[in-house]
């Protein structure tokens, strides 16, 4: 195993290789922890050695979140324009969900790459091959949003235990006496917090399963642009 580490150490370095390794170490450690030096050092190298393939920390960044959105799965050209953007939407929330740093990086940025604006252009392809308007596909990637890379801000996202953070433990006493409270000042959201028990590690909220929410979110936008479309409609009116 040494010897294999050791060979992996030795083999040129180039700039996929550095984007690969920082995509693993920012998986292992968070992205918080990620930095050059760390990178280096993982490599086997100095961290000069690393500035011949990323100028800066923010390059390196924007890189990893090209190899990230080069694991998204390709439009599938043979199926229904709705069924391709729900399956590349999904195929999106995949490689999040492997790497759940990526969502914070990806909202900071502020160059767009390349390969962004390939992924983007396929996008919007999908629905100008399902004989959209420019005008409606205009407005339809205004409403999915950050939904097209396979997330959205949820009205009850915890980003706390979203990033990974360790959260103080709370008794079950401490949980009854907060259903409590929350029955008797805001009814109304303690009806629809307890119309939902699944998953309890949701990043949407407590009780909820995010997939199924996120699905059922994106399912209401695809049945909404297809009426749109099926009406010919205009922002014109």
């Amino acid at each position: 195993m040494t010897q294999q580490v050791e060979a992996t150490r030795r083999m040129p370095l180039n700039r996929d290789r550095v984007l690969l390794a920082a995509v693993a170490l920012a998986d292992q450690v968070g992205i918080e922890s990620l930095s050059m030096r760390r990178l280096a050092q993982e490599l086997g190298v100095v961290p000069m050695a690393l500035y011949k393939h990323v100028a800066n920390k923010e390059e390196l960044l924007d890189g990893m979140v090209d190899t990230i959105v080069g694991e998204i799965d390709p439009p599938v050209t043979d199926a229904h324009w709705k069924m391709a953007v729900r399956l590349r939407v999904l195929s999106a929330r995949q490689a999040l969900l492997r790497h759940p740093w990526a969502r914070a990086v990806i909202e900071t940025r502020t160059s767009t790459t390349p390969a962004v604006l390939e992924y983007m252009e396929t996008f919007v392809g999908m629905f100008l091959a399902g004989g959209f308007s420019v005008d409606l596909t205009h407005h339809v990637m205004h409403a999915l949003g950050s939904r097209m890379w396979g997330f959205t801000q949820e009205v009850f996202d915890d980003s706390a235990r979203q990033n990974g953070n360790d959260q103080p433990t709370v008794t079950s006493e401490a949980r009854v006496a907060m259903a409590r409270h929350m029955a008797q000042n805001y009814p109304n959201l303690f009806q629809i917090a307890m119309a939902a028990a699944h998953d309890d590690e949701s990043v949407v909220g407590h009780g909820c399963d995010d997939q199924f929410e996120f699905e059922f979110a994106l399912d209401l936008l695809l049945d909404g642009f297809e009426r749109l479309h099926e009406r010919n409609w205009t922002s014109g009116g």
